[in-house]
């Protein structure tokens, strides 16, 4: 039993770091050659921890081997267009003004019914709406809209925000002081000493502290705390 553990525990470890290598696209972004990649590489460790009479090395050596074979294929893809197209493909333009290239369409193997699909994943309803609809290398679908079917955005309103836009950060969190974060907010640690003064709590009581920009905070004491104010 342990033997099997042990032999898990390193080939997992094995995979993780083997994934962070290829990087990190290879989670959320597939294409076809990373595909092939993690699917063999997944299989390949499964060898090792179901059998233990397999030698150890004969499953992480194939797995280093399929990432350096995948980092290989992503600097030729990278470097050279025409093996880009043979291995990774091009993106298809599938509509065009409001209608569907029914070609295109076929030649992917998509019926109505996945393209309607990834249409209000987009959330798109209309077809007439779409002004160019691509779908990409890795299978997922872009869309864009006609100018009329667009969101309403600021920009659009010609509004302005009225202090800052950008979003607060966590400076401290379970007593422990972030500099980073302060950072991030063009505050100095002297700000933050003054600002716990004057609310009578230390660094060590805090169990959330965030602020934004324009220097706005809000602060939630341990619950050990939670009397004070």
């Amino acid at each position: 039993m342990f033997v099997v553990f042990w032999r898990t525990t390193l080939l997992y470890l094995a995979v993780i770091l083997t994934l962070r290598f290829m990087g990190k696209r290879q989670i959320g972004e597939l294409q076809p050659s990373e595909l092939v990649t993690t699917i063999m590489i997944s299989n390949i460790a499964a060898i090792p921890i179901e059998n233990i009479s397999f030698p150890l090395s004969s499953g992480v050596i194939p797995i280093v081997a399929l990432a350096c074979f995948e980092v290989i294929t992503s600097y030729v893809t990278l470097k050279s267009r025409s093996m880009r197209k043979l291995i990774v493909g091009n993106p298809r333009i599938i509509i065009r003004d409001g209608k569907i290239d029914q070609k295109e369409l076929e030649k992917l193997r998509l019926s109505i019914d996945d393209l309607m699909e990834q249409l209000r994943g987009n959330s798109v309803f209309n077809i007439d709406d779409v002004m160019f609809a691509v779908v990409e290398t890795n299978g997922s679908l872009s869309v864009y809209q006609k100018f009329d079917a667009r969101a309403v955005t600021n920009s659009g309103l010609s509004l302005t925000p009225s202090g800052t836009d950008a979003p607060p950060s966590i400076v401290v969190n379970d007593g422990k002081f972030d500099a980073h974060a302060l950072d991030y907010c063009n505050l100095s640690e002297e700000w933050l000493m003054k600002t716990l003064k004057r609310e009578k709590c230390a660094i060590k009581d805090i169990f959330l502290m965030t602020c934004d920009r324009s220097a706005k905070y809000h602060i939630v004491l341990k619950e050990k705390e939670a009397g004070r104010s």
